[in-house]
């Protein structure tokens, strides 16, 4: 069953896919949980689609930030195909998350929000990666470039094995190439972060004019 279900994930087009038990989440605060949002959910497919490795080789003001929401966009299509394949072949209930927005949980104060779920735990849960200094997911073969997705189901599934560390032991350039000083190694400070990451040219469109903590990391393209 496992395997049939990581098949379908990546015949929708997903480039990596694990599994995890709901409770793997149980740590999650009150409300972020896959029980909070369906209590009938057993376990999790996460899936991760990678931006070409050109994006963090050019000015981010345009380029990246085009193709980085366009392929979160792209998630989304695929948690949605997979998700009714599933319950055509498989007898289930599939229920995809958005990959980002859209999203209630926002402090403003902070101007810190929260996804329905915590995409890049759930996808430490699954085996696919782990956190780098830079609160991003390093995933060994995509290094910091995947964009992750959900689908919850009620299938008891085993949970994959968690993945071998990728993040340099001792280094620190995420850190020291933060320009507003927003990371600590292990938090990023959004009130910091997002002014000096997200702006709106002259011309009206949403650009990114910031993501230094991706480009410099040297696990950013994965080994290989």
């Amino acid at each position: 069953m496992e395997e049939q279900v990581r098949q379908i994930f990546l015949a929708a087009g997903a480039d990596v896919c694990g599994l995890a038990a709901a409770e793997a989440l149980d740590t999650a605060p009150d409300g972020f949980r896959p029980g909070d949002i369906w209590p009938q959910c057993r376990s999790l497919i996460v899936f991760g689609l990678a931006n070409p490795k050109g994006l963090t080789r050019t000015d981010p003001r345009l380029v990246y930030g085009t193709f980085n929401a366009m392929c979160a966009r792209r998630v989304d299509e695929i948690a949605f195909a997979a998700a009714r394949r599933m319950e055509a072949e498989l007898g289930c209930i599939a229920i995809p998350l958005p990959c980002d927005g859209p999203y209630d949980a926002w402090i403003p104060e902070k101007l810190e929000g929260r996804g329905m779920l915590s995409m890049k735990h759930a996808a430490v849960a699954a085996g696919l990666g782990q956190l780098g200094k830079n609160t991003l997911l390093l995933n060994r073969k995509f290094g910091n470039r995947l964009s992750v997705g959900v689908v919850l189901t009620d299938l008891t599934l085993a949970g994959d094995a968690p993945a071998p560390g990728v993040c340099i032991s001792g280094c620190r350039k995420c850190l020291d190439a933060c320009p507003v000083g927003a990371l600590d190694g292990s938090h990023a400070c959004q009130l910091s972060c997002r002014p000096n990451a997200y702006s709106t040219n002259a011309r009206g469109f949403d650009v990114v004019d910031c993501n230094r903590c991706r480009a410099v990391c040297p696990m950013a393209d994965g080994r290989g």
